[in-house]
């Protein structure tokens, strides 16, 4: 499977962007889908997933609120909605597959999409 995050772009402090994550060839539906990011400069850190029947996800706190993570099975999308942007959520976005467990441990996600890039001006 490959997966690609697509939706980034530049938005004003305040604003909202939803960010996709499709997937071809292969297995997605029964895999739970975690979204990372990496701000410039810095390390990349977890934000959130969402288990494989979208009954469930987890955020960490800094998220929490503000990003919402969905998907659509059908379509083999996942969706991670950015709500009330900050500057400090200038930052590359993945999305990535789990390889079998809900976790924030990023060494249990087997596959990684190319990121997309979500820029914040204050």
């Amino acid at each position: 499977v490959q997966l690609q995050a697509s939706g980034g772009g530049l938005v004003q402090a305040g604003g909202s962007l939803r960010l996709s994550c499709v997937a071809s060839r292969g297995t997605f539906r029964t895999y739970a889908v975690g979204w990372f990011r990496q701000p410039p400069g810095k390390e990349r850190e977890f934000l959130g997933v969402i288990n494989w029947s979208g009954d469930s996800t987890y955020y960490v706190d800094s998220v929490k609120g503000r990003f919402t993570i969905s998907r659509d099975n059908a379509k083999a999308m996942v969706y991670l909605q950015l709500n009330d942007l900050k500057s400090e959520d200038t930052a590359v976005y993945y999305c990535a597959r789990a390889g079998g467990v809900v976790t924030s441990d990023p060494t249990a996600y087997d596959v990684w999409g190319q990121g997309t890039l979500v820029t914040v001006s204050s």
